[in-house]
């Protein structure tokens, strides 16, 4: 019942109390019936409204507080945020955008990633590109890169240690071994070009230490990257090719080559200089030695230090 209800109830039953003491039909058991009963239920439901009302304007107060608290934690992240440019090798390609998505929406910063070979991002920031951090799929770049001052010493560590491949789209024509190699029984096969590309230096490795790179030489397709040459194959351009393990689609067949037959492929990370005073690269870089980094990178086949 509303107050008002238990207002009128009230008022009506003062009236017939009225009416018992002038007709002497007054005793005590009408008089709390008739008046204290209905004035104690009046008092408790107005103390429940009153009680209802304060919290309901102390949680709307209260609301109010948490989202100007929230606004302003939003708004003085958002000043915080920062911007890097990072130069990747075209083998890291999926777990580098896994790794972006991780540290931005971690950090609030924001990366802007080019992916290409090793040799050409090289080349680029030896040219001035505008870039803070580089991921190379070596370490003689870096060692580079340092020679020519465009970075410290003290701001470079492996990030990755790579795999190589030997891969077809076709499901049979691989049997997990170099068989398909030495029958030479393919049109062609595919390789990054080993002047610009690690791994296209660690195919050519594999090929001598087989002896069979004199024979295969006229049927290779040279890749400008190795993103380049996953495409050969995957077109069919090249029968065989040799890409990085985590390029690795759930079709077709391969042959994952033993270690022994290729330099370890390790892949370096440097700060350049230009990254050295913007909070996004220095974070970015920081972020690579972390244990969330190493366990996404270590998802995509390769070994870390």
């Amino acid at each position: 019942m509303t107050p008002f209800i238990f207002k009128a109830v009230y008022t009506r039953n003062c009236y017939d109390l009225a009416i018992q003491i002038t007709t002497k039909q007054f005793d005590n058991k009408s008089f709390m019936k008739l008046y204290i009963i209905p004035l104690l239920k009046l008092t408790f439901f107005t103390c429940l409204i009153c009680i209802s009302s304060f919290i309901q304007a102390n949680l709307a107060v209260q609301a109010g507080y948490n989202d100007e608290l929230i606004s302003s934690e939003v708004d003085s992240r958002n000043k915080k945020a920062g911007q890097a440019r990072i130069a990747v090798a075209s083998n890291f390609i999926k777990p580098m955008q896994q790794l972006s998505l991780a540290f931005e929406k971690q950090s609030g910063h924001s990366l802007i990633v080019s992916y290409s070979a090793s040799g050409k991002l090289y080349a680029q920031i030896v040219n001035g590109a505008p870039y803070d951090v580089f991921l190379s799929a070596d370490q003689t770049k870096p060692e580079e890169l340092i020679k020519r001052q465009k970075a410290k010493a003290s701001h470079r560590f492996t990030y990755a240690i790579g795999k190589l491949i030997l891969w077809s789209s076709d499901a049979s024509l691989i049997d997990g071994s170099d068989d398909i190699l030495v029958t030479g029984k393919f049109r062609k096969v595919a390789l990054a070009n080993p002047k610009f590309a690690p791994y296209g230096l660690a195919a050519l490795s594999v090929l001598e230490n087989l002896n069979l790179k004199a024979q295969t030489k006229v049927k290779w397709v040279l890749g400008e990257s190795i993103s380049q040459t996953y495409q050969f194959v995957a077109t069919g351009n090249a029968d065989i090719g040799f890409i990085s393990y985590s390029q690795l689609p759930e079709s077709g067949s391969f042959w994952e080559i033993p270690n022994n037959l290729y330099a370890p492929i390790k892949q370096d990370v440097i700060l350049l200089n230009k990254g050295e005073n913007n909070p996004a690269a220095i974070a970015f870089f920081a972020f690579l030695k972390s244990n969330e980094a190493k366990n996404i990178i270590q998802s995509h086949h390769y070994n870390v230090d």
